[in-house]
């Protein structure tokens, strides 16, 4: 099948992200073949023919700028994004989130996908890249076996993973500094952890309040998942070892030795540590907590964490299947692979996590294939925009191992001044110099909506 024209490029997965790239590749005039194992073969999260299914929610998360992954839609909307199309054509009600028929949304772009006339659909499942051909590989979390085996072993990538255990995230100027203090245990090296104590009345309520919160529902392929988890204890949920005894978390993940706060001269009975998760220190992370609570017992659970009343968090902890490439060691900003830039990835496999985060890593592999296949210069978005922040996480990552991440502002670059007004008004300023940006990319792009769009917001304000 290897064809010599390298104005045909391939896209595997039809899934959110690829079908974002496909669209983005095909509006350029470049022949794409889009290969998609469905209806012959499904994962076990996928249920329907239809394209970009929605699996778990036909939540597409908050519609506001003022939040990560508002500014995203919004950044994809105003570059004609396929997905925000959909989005928008088979919204439902919401409030602030933009919620969609998932049958609708699916129908949406199954149809604009196969009436293109640059797309030819291929039924089949892959196992491998076709020589001189560029491709985007965006096969998704579940990927089979045999495209699995490929990338780890054809194009030595021997940091696959094929579960994601992450602790959550909170953003570092939310955090109650009167209560956290800055230590290393002993007095070791620099003092690069937070530490936030607790006495024993304080751990008694966190400890009962940790064993009694309700955990999330385990998919099929996620129970098997766990599974395999029990033998790496590392890996395990906070709650699991909670509930191996009431002091076990105190000679684990919250074990006091050797944490002194300089402020009292004491120890406390338990004392929660957070990790830098950045370099910039806008981001920080609970060491330890794996976790398989439901997002909203996570919020109510951890924040009886002293220090951590008021914490945002920016991304929960998640425990799941997730078959990902430990990305900044192998992708550029562009998505493409540093030692084969013909090979682009997109979508969760490239560490982003979330449904829009799919489409726009989707939407800047395809645009940046597309670019490779004429011969132009890649689009690098800045990290002052959320696209740009995104695939420089994705291409760099933060102090230690890279675990997935969503939208959100502690990956953007800092302001580097103070606003006030409090936490939305800074996001305001943020989301404000983000969409200042888009137009200059989407004049190149050839996009329509950042002009109308524009029009709608001056329209919005004079009213």
């Amino acid at each position: 099948m290897t064809m010599e024209n390298n104005k045909i490029i391939n896209v595997y997965g039809a899934g959110l992200a690829g079908c974002e790239a496909a669209w983005q590749i095909a509006k350029r005039g470049i022949k794409v073949r889009l290969f998609e194992m469905k209806p012959k073969k499904y994962t076990p999260a996928h249920h329907s023919e239809g394209f970009a299914e929605l699996v778990c929610s036909n939540s597409l998360r908050s519609d506001r700028v003022t939040n990560g992954v508002g500014l995203l839609k919004e950044e994809l909307y105003r570059l004609d994004s396929l997905i925000m199309e959909a989005a928008y054509a088979t919204r439902v009600p919401a409030g602030s989130a933009l919620a969609v028929d998932r049958d609708l949304f699916s129908a949406y772009v199954t149809e604009k996908i196969k009436n293109h006339p640059n797309i030819e659909i291929v039924e089949e499942e892959v196992s491998s890249v076709e020589d001189g051909i560029i491709t985007v590989i965006a096969t998704g979390p579940l990927t089979s076996s045999p495209m699995a085996e490929y990338i780890e072993n054809t194009l030595g990538l021997t940091g696959l993973h094929f579960f994601d255990a992450a602790a959550p995230i909170v953003d570092a100027s939310s955090l109650n500094m009167d209560v956290v203090y800055a230590a290393s245990r002993y007095d070791k090296g620099d003092a690069d952890y937070l530490n936030c104590p607790m006495n024993k009345e304080q751990y008694d309520a966190f400890y009962n309040a940790l064993i009694t919160a309700k955990e999330a529902e385990l998919k099929d392929f996620d129970r098997e998942m766990q599974k395999e988890l029990k033998v790496f204890e590392g890996c395990m949920p906070v709650e699991v070892m909670a509930k191996r005894g009431y002091e076990t978390l105190c000679y684990g993940p919250l074990k006091p030795v050797g944490l002194v706060d300089k402020r009292t001269g004491e120890e406390a009975y338990a004392v929660v540590q957070l990790r830098r998760e950045n370099a910039e220190g806008t981001m920080y992370n609970l060491v330890g907590f794996q976790t398989h609570l439901t997002f909203p017992e996570q919020k109510r659970v951890f924040s009886m964490i002293p220090g951590l009343e008021n914490a945002e968090f920016l991304r929960y902890g998640i425990m799941h299947r997730n078959t990902y490439i430990d990305s900044p060691k192998y992708l550029d900003p562009d998505y493409s692979l540093r030692s084969n830039p013909d090979i682009f990835f997109a979508g969760q496999m490239t560490g982003v996590e979330g449904y829009i985060e799919s489409a726009g890593s989707g939407f800047v592999a395809g645009v940046n294939a597309a670019m490779r296949a004429l011969g132009e210069e890649k689009i690098i978005f800045p990290k002052t925009t959320m696209l740009g922040a995104m695939a420089h996480y994705v291409s760099h990552g933060g102090t230690g191992d890279f675990q997935p991440m969503n939208a959100n502002f502690g990956i953007v670059e800092p302001l580097g001044y103070r606003v006030k007004g409090g936490k939305v008004a800074k996001y305001e300023v943020i989301a404000k110099r983000s969409l200042e940006v888009i137009p200059q990319f989407g004049e190149r792009l050839g996009a329509e909506n950042y002009k109308t769009r524009a029009e709608e917001k001056d329209n919005e304000n004079n009213s």
